[in-house]
């Protein structure tokens, strides 16, 4: 068990049998009830074979006969009753445990996400949650109820015989320490398994999610192959943890037939002698029966419980990192952004010792626009990754209005954020709900002056349903342009202080592209604002364009300073076609 203590599962059961406490004490009182009412039975053979059969007391059988149905309505009725009370509390935990998961797994740091499969959390989330309704449900009742009957069962058996009870206590403590032990060492089977079922899920999410991929180059059998590896690993690791748990329950049951067989002879034996009457034998094999059957629960449930607590340990390593929330709260608030932003000797790499910016100094007043421009993997979009607080300096200070994010609540910092991207990102729902996913309590004038500005109602209006047409996952019903214009009303919505616009027109036409750039230059007013872009039209009009190569800033200035400097800027601009009146005659002949 110490895999299960480690791995923090039973810290996740805690939380959630804590949190249905008053339910689950319901449940326990309704076991109690049960389990007295079982007793009935048992107790009452006794009577019916000493004394209405053996000293023909016809007279009792009626009222043992109307107290043991009595007592079997009452059993009944405890039963559905405690069904439905432990029943809607577990199914209450297992919501919880996914409300909990969900919150702080989208309040981890963004670089969490970059090493993840976005189907395995998922499977995390929903399918490793359902652990916690075996262990709230059936495995609490289920261990209270098999310490009720005990208690009450043994007081009885050691009254009819104590030596006998003596000796059937040690066998079912020697049981049950071995089935601690065993259920410890299947735990790590069914923790391969749920690592095997979150992987295989992950793979068919992505490979759904990129269905347009996987039709465009013919994939759909590559796809079908490799779903059908994963699960067949799946499969294989499933069916060595059942073959242990198979091996549990067997022994389990062959302890406890050995022990039966045993009871049989030694209580025959104590009839012959006159030591115990028939009538006590028989309700010492029904109560030595109760005592025995959680066990047997116990270890034909074993797989189940298995990959329930495998479950509830992998939920664990999600619930015990840091959110961001968490990471940030010794730093300071922030309440206000003019938007001043300043890069002091800037380095950084996703692997510290492989830096892919170096030594990066840049200043931007509030209300400037900064154009970062370059070949790919020059290091733009990692700009832009420290700008939107999603990672952290190798070396060096990112400021805004004077303060080094690092010592600022990151989520204060980012309300005051606006980022369009170059993939483009919209939620399955309608035109007006994507929106105003960043403003969500805007009123419909705010929200069509944004999309008016975004050039949206050239195309909204066209729709069935305006603004209220549903767009499909991802916006899959627009073209790239129009989940782009979408974007871009999003964003104004917000109304930002600080703006950044990774390859923000890449996927629109050049006339979409023209009727855009004067919504961005409204958009851009008055909010310090970040351009990547590889038009250098889009870039023309900024303060400062800063051109970047192998992550460091290899010239800066206005558009016209770099063009008549004849440098790297200036090849960019006339590889993608140029006004020669800005481009000097020696560069001109070198081209």
């Amino acid at each position: 068990m110490k895999a299960v203590w480690k791995d923090g599962a039973w810290i996740e059961a805690r939380k959630a049998l804590l949190g249905q406490r008053r339910a689950l004490a319901a449940g326990l009182a309704l076991t109690l009830v049960n389990r007295l009412s079982a007793m009935a039975v048992p107790v009452s053979s006794k009577w019916v074979i000493d004394d209405v059969v053996g000293k023909q007391r016809g007279d009792l059988l009626p009222w043992l006969a109307a107290g043991a149905g009595a007592a079997v309505l009452l059993e009944a009725g405890s039963a559905f009753a405690l069904s439905q009370v432990v029943g809607v509390a577990s199914e209450r935990a297992v919501v919880q445990l996914r409300r909990e998961a969900q919150r702080r797994v989208v309040g981890l740091p963004v670089g969490f996400f970059d090493q993840q499969q976005t189907g395995a959390l998922v499977s995390r989330i929903m399918a490793d949650a359902e652990g916690v309704r075996s262990i709230a449900g059936s495995g609490l009742i289920g261990l209270a109820s098999g310490a009720l009957t005990a208690m009450l069962a043994l007081g009885v058996l050691f009254h009819l015989n104590a030596g006998l009870t003596g000796a059937l206590v040690v066998v079912l403590i020697g049981l049950a320490v071995g089935l601690t032990d065993g259920f410890g060492r299947l735990y790590p089977a069914f923790q391969r398994v749920s690592e095997a079922a979150a992987e295989t899920t992950g793979r068919l999410a992505e490979a759904l999610g990129g269905i347009r991929v996987v039709k465009a180059y013919a994939a759909e059998r590559r796809e079908a192959e490799s779903f059908t590896r994963g699960s067949h690993r799946l499969l294989r690791r499933y069916v060595r943890a059942l073959t242990g748990a198979s091996t549990f329950t067997a022994a389990s049951t062959l302890v406890i037939g050995l022990m039966a067989v045993t009871l049989m002879m030694a209580g025959s034996l104590a009839v012959v002698r006159g030591s115990m009457t028939v009538g006590d034998l028989v309700m010492y094999v029904f109560l030595a029966g109760l005592l025995a059957v959680p066990l047997v629960q116990i270890s034909a449930n074993a797989s189940e419980m298995g990959k329930a607590w495998a479950g509830l340990g992998r939920i664990h390593q999600l619930t015990s990192l840091a959110t961001e929330a968490e990471e940030d709260v010794g730093r300071a608030p922030l309440s206000r952004v003019t938007g001043g932003v300043e890069f002091q000797d800037v380095s950084y790499g996703y692997i510290p010792e492989r830096l892919v910016l170096r030594h990066v100094t840049l200043r931007a007043d509030a209300g400037a626009t900064v154009a970062l421009v370059g070949p790919t993997g020059s290091g733009k979009s990692t700009v832009c990754r420290l700008l939107a607080a999603f990672d952290r300096p190798t070396s060096g200070r990112v400021l805004v209005d004077g303060r080094d994010l690092a010592g600022i609540r990151r989520r204060d910092y980012r309300r005051h954020l606006g980022v369009v991207l170059q993939e483009t990102f919209l939620f399955d729902g309608t035109i007006a709900d994507n929106i105003r996913y960043g403003a969500p309590g805007a009123t419909d004038t705010a929200l069509h002056a944004a999309a008016r500005l975004a050039h949206c109602e050239e195309f909204v209006r066209r729709l069935p349903d305006g603004y209220d047409t549903r767009i499909g996952e991802r916006g899959v019903q627009l073209s790239g342009g129009q989940r782009q214009r979408v974007a871009m009303a999003r964003a104004l919505l917000k109304d930002p202080r600080i703006l950044i616009l990774d390859e923000a027109t890449s996927h629109l036409d050049s006339e979409s592209e023209a009727l855009i750039q004067d919504g961005l230059r409204a958009l851009r007013r008055g909010r310090t604002t970040f351009v990547i872009a590889h038009r250098l039209s889009t870039v023309r009009d900024a303060d400062e364009i800063l051109v970047l190569d192998g992550g460091e800033i290899v010239e800066r200035g206005r558009h016209e300073e770099l063009v008549r400097e004849a440098g790297r800027y200036s090849r960019l601009y006339c590889a993608r076609g140029c006004d020669v009146s800005y481009v000097p005659s020696t560069l001109m002949v070198a081209l």
